[in-house]
């Protein structure tokens, strides 16, 4: 029978929301037993496409509901009501190395959701199509705005959340790629925090790397604007970002944070110096870098063992406010996992690990990331550095653990910020909701 003749239904609620939103996709008034595949579609701002799909079997009332029925194979198996966004992969045919970003937060990412008949697994383009609806995933709510900076050599970009405010604050730090990334500090201030995305490995052109004066400025844009909290402000950092978070949270005595969360970081640095003295001493270490079998970069054993030399550690033990750790237990591309173990007995031994806590996700990589997001066990990355060089490096993690690393990640990052931000204050729930 015709299915498009059958009257079939397909519907994803909401067809409009943030990113870190669940939706519910649904394939009604099939015929009982109807195999049937749901495909995702999504193409990048680079033009790249990204796919992922699911077979299903529609239940005795004839129908499909992906929060509920499982998977019997595709890019995901099992029940998983997100599958379809987290499990998307690079259309065949695609080069190799590619990661997913938003780029303008400005626009909404769009996935076109289909329905094919049978179990399919390639050639989507030259199947019939039963039918297809196009859903949005916003970064930015409605009334969030996005706000750029030119204050100093300041290259950054400050997301304010809906409404008068005050709100709090918070300085975000991506890695060593560089370049303004702005969607995690988009998505925070869509959940009531007033977010400043800082590039600070390319900002704008001196010659040289910037130093702690230039993160004490972005701090200052933050204290001094009048919608922000001046008394309640954070910083969150990844990777490299992680280890600066740590540094100017134990060392500034600009910064007074109200908290802090490190992603997948390291707080083996030298303390003392310049910021371009760390890439110093972690070019001396660069033979302990080696490759897997697929040539693949593994850049974790870089600052192993940990130095005994405590003027290359930051002291963590000094520390003030609550700290927040997010590792992924197979990172392959930072001791991220045995940074936070050593930071907890440093902590310990200070007396004060009542400020620490520790998220730790088996089999869960390096790229920890908003949720629902497309996983990346390796891609190709263009460092920073002058010069810069590209590469394929190995992240780690495992399709499933990874995503299920950020979906909770993400939501207990959200419950520590508001519970150390806010505190006795009430942030507006129209912030999460589109």
């Amino acid at each position: 029978m015709d299915m498009k003749q059958h009257c079939m239904k397909l519907s994803v609620q909401p067809s409009r929301g943030l990113v870190d939103e669940k939706f519910t996709v649904m394939v009604q008034n099939l015929l009982p037993g109807f195999q049937l595949t749901i495909h995702a579609l999504h193409q990048c701002e680079d033009g790249h496409s990204w796919e992922a799909f699911a077979h299903y079997t529609a239940d005795a009332t004839g129908i499909v509901n992906v929060s509920q029925d499982p998977s019997l194979g595709g890019t995901y198996s099992g029940v998983e009501p997100m599958g379809l966004l987290w499990s998307l992969r690079p259309a065949p045919g695609s080069k190799t190395g590619l990661r997913w970003r938003k780029m303008n937060v400005q626009t909404p990412m769009g996935v076109t959701i289909s329905v094919y008949q049978g179990h399919q697994t390639e050639g989507f383009l030259d199947q019939v199509l039963l039918a297809s609806v196009v859903v949005e995933r916003w970064y930015m709510a409605p009334g969030v705005r996005r706000v750029p900076i030119t204050e100093g050599r300041l290259t950054a970009t400050l997301f304010l959340p809906s409404g008068p405010g005050p709100f709090p604050g918070l300085l975000d730090l991506w890695g060593l790629g560089g370049k303004l990334v702005e969607y995690r500090a988009a998505l925070l201030a869509s959940h009531g925090i007033a977010s400043l995305a800082l590039d600070y490995f390319t900002p704008k052109k001196t010659g040289k790397m910037v130093d702690n004066d230039y993160f004490e400025t972005a701090y200052r844009v933050l204290e001094q604007h009048p919608q922000i909290l001046g008394s309640r402000i954070a910083m969150l950092g990844l990777s490299f970002g992680a280890g600066l978070t740590l540094r100017m949270a134990v060392y500034s005595e600009c910064l007074k944070l109200s908290c802090a969360v490190c992603i997948s970081g390291s707080h083996v640095q030298p303390i003392d110096g310049p910021l371009e003295q760390i890439m110093t001493y972690y070019n001396k270490n660069v033979e302990k870098t080696h490759f897997d079998e697929d040539n693949q970069l593994i850049w974790r054993d870089l600052l192993l063992p940990f130095p005994t030399d405590p003027s290359l550690k930051v002291d963590v033990g000094r520390l003030e406010c609550p700290l927040l750790l997010i590792v992924g237990e197979d990172d392959q591309n930072w001791p991220s996992y045995e940074s936070a173990m050593d930071m907890r007995e440093m902590m310990e031994r200070a007396g004060n690990s009542h400020l620490l806590t520790v998220l730790s996700y088996k089999n869960a990589g390096h790229l920890i990331e908003p949720p629902f997001m497309a996983f990346t066990r390796a891609s190709s990355f263009k460092t920073a550095t002058n010069p810069p060089f590209t590469m394929m490096v190995l992240w780690g993690g495992e399709l499933v653990a990874h995503s299920r690393a950020q979906e909770d990640a993400w939501r207990k990052t959200l419950v520590f910020l508001t519970e150390n931000l806010y505190g006795d204050m009430k942030p507006d729930a129209s912030f999460s909701n589109m």
